[in-house]
């Protein structure tokens, strides 16, 4: 009796006028896909690489040169003073950091609430994850001075005046918070790899990539076996990782937050550092694939639903991010603590006006160009944006740590802070060796995860006349 009702029913399509727009373009085949994305790799990289590439390594190569004269020369060399200990070094840590959350938010959080259109992206997020915790590591390393004594700072003994670690530090929380960060990031990239390294392998036609791809591609056969343990593995590691993207950054903002400096002792800096670093962290993104999408030939994987979407994520964080900002001031205001008053008055009008305003600029105003969607499907205007809220939240971690320590309780000991060159060439070094590690991962990885594309594609849809369907589709 099933049988006969079920056949009797005739289930049609959903008008086109509510069909979604399709998250790869032109109807093209599963093959084209994996050409496509593999033959990155396989063929001759174009002819701006190299010069992409020498231009980073050789800046890379100017920041091992500083931190070698740093380690030889003595933190002198920095333009930190009295009282302003904290500056340039802790500015970049906060702000690679920040950079680094896009990554675990694209392959964590969208995978958990199914937001298919991640696919095209989260390859190349988890990486830029990696390679910026990577340069976050640098700074605050290099920052104690003698580097070398570090694993002493940690260790459970006194020092030569019987003074004991504080490990009830939140820099301390820093070592484990980002080591954890790091740690479950390779590992959700790596095991999103493991299918595209077995195409890689079986696409090889050297005996050396053969055997590289084959030895980290772990025996992958595509068997159903294989897929079962797959999936529950990179669920787990996304449940894992989804707190992750709200600890680490908040257990950042503790640094500051649990001291009693004006402008830093406030409750709101977890979620406030977390929405920023979120947005710093899809506007990176968006500073990586746009170029690329085009230069790579892409965009018919890499589409402007793709970029509109994170262009409304910006718009979303950075609307958040701008409602703190006002949030600062109204706490400052009602608590009635003159020093908290006048921490943000100084802020704004103080000697370092030019970077709160930049600030705002960049980080309030800017993004809101994304509610017009004629802005959000230029990809020029949109990569303009995307440095703007780069530029913003780099001004954003300058002005929270240097403002609120140049004015102290005391006139007497006031100073004003100017980066040295050693600070300005460090941190522009560390952008070269961002985008030497970016470059030398597109030239060896499929930068987009190949399986899980095909995986959204209407011929992977038994539902779908291109996946099989006579008929039929979803209601």
């Amino acid at each position: 009796m099933a049988s006969e009702v079920s056949s009797t029913v005739n289930i049609q399509p959903p008008p086109p006028q509510l069909e979604r727009a399709p998250l790869v373009l032109n109807r093209h085949s599963p093959a084209w896909i994996s050409d496509t994305i593999a033959g990155i790799v396989e063929k001759k990289m174009p002819r701006w690489w190299w010069p992409a590439f020498i231009i980073s390594a050789s800046v890379m190569t100017m920041m091992f040169t500083l931190i070698a004269y740093l380690i030889s020369t003595g933190v002198g060399v920095w333009g930190l003073n009295q009282p302003v200990d904290w500056a340039w070094d802790i500015t970049n840590f906060v702000f690679w950091i920040g950079i680094g959350h896009a990554g675990t938010l694209i392959s964590a959080v969208l995978f958990l609430l199914r937001q298919k259109w991640r696919t095209s992206i989260n390859r190349s997020a988890e990486a830029m994850t990696l390679f910026a915790v990577a340069c976050a590591g640098i700074f605050p390393v290099v920052h104690v001075g003698r580097i070398w004594l570090a694993p002493i700072y940690l260790a459970p003994i006194p020092n030569a005046n019987d003074i004991w670690p504080q490990f009830r530090s939140p820099l301390l929380w820093d070592v484990f918070a980002v080591s954890t960060y790091g740690t479950v990031s390779l590992l959700f990239w790596y095991t999103g790899l493991i299918p595209d390294l077995a195409t890689m392998r079986d696409r090889a036609v050297t005996k050396v990539r053969k055997f590289f791809y084959g030895l980290f591609a772990l025996g992958w056969t595509g068997s159903n076996r294989h897929w079962s343990n797959y999936e529950k593995a990179y669920l787990l590691l996304a449940g894992i990782s989804t707190p992750l993207v709200l600890s680490v950054h908040s257990i950042v903002s503790f640094d500051f937050a649990v001291s009693q400096v004006p402008g830093w002792h406030t409750t709101i800096f977890p979620p406030y550092f977390v929405a920023g670093a979120i947005f710093s962290g899809f506007g990176m993104v968006l500073t990586l694939l746009v170029p690329l999408r085009t230069l790579c030939k892409l965009e018919d994987i890499i589409t402007i639903r793709h970029i509109e979407l994170m262009g409304k994520v910006i718009l979303a964080t950075g609307s958040i991010v701008g409602y703190a900002y006002g949030m600062e001031f109204f706490i400052a205001w009602y608590g009635g603590n003159p020093y908290e008053r006048y921490a943000f008055m100084n802020r704004a009008f103080g000697p370092y006006w030019w970077a709160y305003w930049s600030m705002i600029t960049c980080n309030v105003i800017t993004p809101h160009l994304f509610w017009f969607r004629k802005v959000r499907q230029n990809m020029v205007i949109v990569f303009i944006i995307s440095i703007f809220v780069n530029i913003g939240m780099w001004f954003e971690r300058f002005v929270i740590i240097v403002t609120s320590l140049h004015r102290d309780y005391l006139p007497s000991s006031w100073g004003y802070f100017s980066p040295s060159w050693v600070d300005i060439c460090t941190f522009i070094g560390s952008f070269g060796l961002f985008f030497t590690l970016f470059l030398l991962f597109m030239r060896f990885l499929p930068m987009i995860a190949i399986a899980e594309v095909k995986g959204v594609t209407p011929q992977a849809d038994p539902h779908h006349p291109l996946g099989g369907a006579k008929i039929g589709g979803h209601h």
